[in-house]
C-alpha cells in the first residue's frame, strides 16, 4: 500500500504534468494474485484492486492502518469488472458477476477474493473509507441498482448511471459508490461539472478500448488542469476540484466518495462559461 498526501489548490496551480500525475493519478490498480492499494489523505480513502488469477487472495491489514484487521475501523465497497468472482466475508460467500457490487461493513474480519474461472478472471476494484458504525454486508447485481439514463446524444453524454452504495441503496457509514456507462458515440462524463467541498471523490476508468484514452479535467473551476488517462487507472479528486472527462471513444468509470455526507445530489454546479 502506497500513500498520497493532500495538496492545496495553490500547490496544484503550479504543478507540471509529471507532478499532477504523481499526486493524483493511480496508474496501476490491479495485480495478479495480490492486492494493490493506495491510501490517500483526502478523507482517508483507500483504493485499489485485485485479480485472483490462480488462487484465492486474502485481504490483510497494513502497518499504516494500525489495525488488527483491515475492516476494524473501515468499510469497503467492491465492484467486479471482470469474469464471475466470489467475495468471501466471515464465512459468507457472495457470487459477483460483472458490474456487481459487494459492501462489507466495519467489523468484518476475514475477507478473500476468488475467480470462478481461471480463463475469465474476476477483476475487483476496491474502495474503502473509515467507519464508526456497523452496517450489514450486502450484494447488489447491476440490475438491483435501478439504472438511470441521463444526458443526450446531442451533447455527447448519453449515459447510464448505476448507484449501489447510497442513501436509497446499500446503506453505509460514509461511503457512496456506483458507476457510469457511456453509450456508443458519447464521450463526456460529469457535464455540467461540479465540486462538492463536503467530500472527496475517486474516479476509476475502465472499458476504455485499446489505443484510446480519456482526457480527465481537474482543478478549481477557474484554474483547470488535465491528465490523459488509460484503461484501469484512477484519479483522486480533492473536494475543491472539478472532476470531468472526455474520451476518444466511449468508456465507463466507477465513482466513489466519502466525507461529511452521503447525499448523492450534493453538488455545486459550475457553468461551462465560467471554466478557465
Amino acid at each position: 500500500m502506497t500513500t498520497r498526501y493532500e495538496s492545496s489548490p495553490r500547490e496544484v496551480e503550479r504543478m507540471n504534468t509529471k507532478e499532477l500525475r504523481e499526486n493524483f493519478l493511480v496508474e496501476e490498480a490491479f495485480a495478479n494474485d495480490s492486492i494493490r492499494l493506495t491510501y490517500t489523505h483526502y478523507d482517508r480513502l483507500v483504493l485499489g484492486g485485485v485479480i485472483p488469477a490462480t488462487k484465492a487472495v486474502s485481504l490483510g491489514t497494513y502497518h499504516d492502518l494500525k489495525s488488527e484487521y483491515f475492516l476494524e475501523r473501515r468499510e469497503l465497497g467492491i465492484i467486479n469488472l471482470g469474469g464471475t468472482g466470489l467475495v468471501n466475508a466471515d464465512g459468507e460467500s457472495f457470487r459477483v458477476e460483472k458490474l456487481g457490487c459487494v459492501y462489507l461493513g466495519k467489523g468484518t474480519k476475514e475477507v478473500s477474493f476468488e475467480s470462478v474461472s481461471g480463463e475469465d478472471t474476476a477483476k475487483f476494484f476496491l474502495l474503502s473509507a473509515s467507519a464508526h458504525q456497523n452496517y450489514p454486508n450486502r450484494h447488489f447485481a447491476k440490475e438491483d441498482a435501478s439504472p438511470v439514463n441521463l444526458g443526450a446524444a446531442e451533447t455527447s453524454n448519453n449515459r447510464t448511471i448505476y448507484k449501489y452504495i447510497h442513501n436509497d441503496g446499500i446503506m453505509s457509514c460514509q461511503l457512496v459508490m456506483g458507476l457510469t456507462v457511456l453509450s456508443s458515440g458519447s464521450i463526456w462524463n460529469t457535464m455540467p461539472p461540479h465540486v462538492h467541498d463536503r467530500r472527496s471523490e475517486v474516479y476509476f476508468y475502465f472499458d476504455i478500448p485499446e489505443n484510446q484514452g480519456v482526457m480527465h479535467f481537474m482543478g478549481k473551476p477557474d484554474e483547470t488542469r488535465h491528465m490523459w488517462i488509460q484503461n484501469h487507472q484512477a484519479i483522486i479528486s480533492p473536494p475543491w476540484s472539478i472532476h470531468a472527462g472526455a474520451g476518444s471513444a466511449n468508456y465507463s468509470f466507477i465513482w466513489g466518495m466519502a466525507g461529511e455526507n452521503k447525499d448523492f445530489t450534493d453538488m455545486d454546479f459550475v457553468n461551462l462559461n465560467q471554466l478557465r
